[in-house]
């Protein structure tokens, strides 16, 4: 015997080789100790000079559960002290539990199937017992039957079959049918078991017949059998035949209208059978794009009734891998396992390759998957020679690929999102290069604009945004505005203004105006015609007549079409004339001085009037009153406290230019 599956082991079946008579049976057990929780598989094979089944395999399943769950309180066995009883009387049964019962204790449910045996409907097992006794009351029986009793707790059912056996049996001595049974209840394929009818008592002369069935053909059994004269039971053998579902089959017998049955489970033989299986034959990448990796998933089935072992999976073909397992691989019945299949080409073309399992499958030693793909350069980039253009003109463009084109080239799709740049529909790279050149057609447009030119291939796009700019003259001005700040009346104030000409063409300033009071312009005649980059220096001056704030404006009218009349505001303070005077303090004066009186007269007319509305105390004055042109006369005459003016100080004269 050989057991494979480490948590299933044999016992009981003593040194190997034995000897099994004609007729006879050889039992032995099979454990099942799982290690870990979880459904596993094994498998008994047994070796034997059998001529049907030399080697028996036997296929072996259980499920590891949980210690929570295997250790928890339940019904562990029902018994009682009589397994037969003969007319009326009491039975001592007692249910039993595999651990003590939890605090409140544990109700377990109790049944005959038999009206002449009676027992409560139901008995509890006290907190911290393990079992507990109860008593099933037994009434006569006119003939032998079979009463059996049920005990039920946690979904965990266990029974007792009592034998009950017709009162009269004893009084009159007459033998009559009391059991039947086998030595097997449970056979897998073909063999024998084993069986004996039992009488009440001694067989009369001449023997006692019983007779026999089986409700299922593929148990055979004689249809009579002799209990001999002085005997209380016989022997017969029932031949069992191979079956290929799992089935039970009735054997029984009958004899003076008593009859006892036997039932005999038949199990088919399973033979364990190792295959693998592939979902698909074949997988095909479809294009795929160069240095670009893709994947699709296969799956590898256990699909016989043994374990199947794949020892090796061999790629061929360039660009192809396999991933997700590692081998040998172990797959139980039922049992799956998902690889992934790359695909990553490194050159342009088609590829082909297989996938090969080596395996130990009944259906072959190798499985083939077959491979293809066509790797496609991907389109990388759009360039051109220049990114922005003025005017009419052509842009030297190309397209780039991430690898060499395959023979007969690779075509790209080209556009223009705007109808002032023109390209060719498409554009190919010749097979072995990775990029083709073309040229974009750009019109003049009126007015500054984007455009992007887009390239298309195998679902990818590249672009590039060119920008277009208006050819034609244009005008710059160095200022928008010109400041004089404060100008003395009648001073020259002068700051430049430069005009610069940008354009392909040339550009004519018409002419330069100026408006508001003491402005003017010089330095350029108009109208004047200017190139490209040349500077034209215009003067502005400022020459007040008057004090105060003054603006202007100087407007400059010219061709260019951005700025034909441009205009600089001006703006600038006249500042008034003055007469400053100053003087000496007397010095020699025996009255106190206190202050000043000014005096001004027009040159040479004598007639001074005071300027000064109260007494100046310092040594200086100023006349801002004055006259541009006019000459004047001034003299100062110090002052006492008592207001008494001092002579005339000598005089002194002023021209106003």
């Amino acid at each position: 015997m050989t057991v494979a599956g480490q948590a299933f082991s044999v016992s009981g079946e003593g040194d190997l080789p034995v000897n099994v008579a004609a007729g006879g049976t050889y039992s032995f057990s099979v454990k099942f100790s799982p290690a870990a929780m979880g459904a596993t598989t094994g498998q008994l094979t047994i070796s034997s000079n059998s001529t049907v089944n030399g080697t028996l395999l036997i296929g072996l399943s259980g499920t590891g559960t949980s210690a929570s769950s295997t250790n928890s309180t339940s019904l562990s066995a029902l018994s009682c002290a009589s397994g037969s009883m003969t007319g009326a009387g009491t039975d001592s049964c007692t249910v039993m539990l595999n651990a003590a019962a939890a605090n409140g204790g544990l109700t377990v449910a109790l049944a005959s199937n038999n009206s002449a045996v009676t027992v409560p409907a139901s008995v509890t097992v006290a907190s911290g017992a393990t079992s507990t006794s109860f008593t099933a009351n037994v009434s006569s029986v006119s003939t032998t039957q079979t009463a059996t009793l049920t005990a039920s707790a946690g979904g965990v059912a266990e029974t007792f079959a009592m034998q009950l056996n017709a009162s009269s049996q004893s009084s009159t001595g007459a033998p009559a049918l009391s059991a039947f049974d086998c030595i097997s209840d449970s056979m897998m394929g073909a063999g024998t078991d084993n069986c004996t009818v039992t009488l009440s008592g001694a067989a009369p002369n001449g023997g006692f017949a019983v007779s026999l069935s089986s409700n299922n053909s593929a148990v055979i059994v004689p249809a009579t059998v002799t209990v001999a004269s002085g005997a209380t039971s016989t022997s017969f053998t029932a031949n069992v035949s191979s079956v290929s579902t799992t089935q039970t089959a009735t054997l029984t017998a009958s004899a003076d209208g008593i009859s006892e049955g036997f039932a005999l489970q038949l199990d088919a033989v399973v033979v364990a059978v190792p295959a693998l299986s592939v979902n698909t034959t074949s997988l095909d990448f479809g294009i795929v794009g160069v240095n670009t990796t893709a994947t699709q998933s296969l799956t590898l089935s256990s699909t016989g009734t043994a374990a199947v072992t794949v020892s090796a999976a061999t790629v061929t073909g360039t660009g192809f891998t396999v991933s997700g397992a590692s081998f040998p691989l172990t797959l139980n019945p039922n049992q799956t396992a998902a690889l992934i299949v790359q695909f990553d080409p490194t050159t342009a073309g088609t590829a082909t390759g297989s996938l090969a399992f080596a395996s130990n499958s009944s259906t072959g030693s190798s499985t083939v998957v077959s491979l293809s793909g066509n790797g496609v350069p991907l389109l990388s980039a759009l360039s051109c020679t220049i990114g922005s253009m003025t005017g009419a003109g052509t842009d030297n463009c190309s397209v780039m690929l991430n690898a060499a084109a395959p023979n007969g080239g690779f075509a790209v799709s080209l556009s223009s999102s705007n109808s002032a740049v023109t390209v060719p529909a498409t554009v190919t790279v010749p097979a072995g290069l990775n990029n083709a050149s073309f040229a974009a057609t750009v019109s003049p447009v009126s007015t500054a604009q984007s455009v992007t030119l887009i390239a298309t291939a195998g679902g990818i796009s590249q672009s590039f945004a060119l920008q277009l700019n208006v050819d034609n003259v244009g005008l710059s001005i160095s200022a928008t505005s010109v400041a004089f700040g404060s100008v003395p009346v009648t001073t020259i104030a002068t700051q430049s203004v430069n005009l610069t000409a940008s354009g392909t063409l040339p550009i004519t300033v018409a002419a330069a105006t100026v408006v508001g009071a003491g402005f003017s312009i010089s330095g350029a005649t108009f109208p004047l015609t200017m190139t490209n980059g040349q500077v034209a220096t215009l003067e502005i001056a400022f020459n007040p007549t008057t004090a105060g704030a003054t603006t202007g404006q100087l407007a400059i009218l010219s061709t260019s079409l951005t700025n034909g009349v441009a205009v600089i505001n001006l703006s600038g303070t006249g500042e008034p004339i003055l007469v400053s005077l100053s003087w000496d303090a007397p010095t020699s004066s025996a009255d106190p001085v206190t202050g000043y009186n000014v005096f001004r007269s027009p040159t040479g007319a004598g007639n001074y009037q005071q300027l000064n509305s109260s007494v100046v105390t310092q040594t200086t004055y100023a006349d801002t009153t004055v006259q541009i042109g006019q000459s004047y006369d001034y003299i100062v005459e110090s002052v006492d406290a008592s207001g008494i003016e001092s002579v005339p100080s000598n005089m002194a004269s002023v021209t106003i230019p």
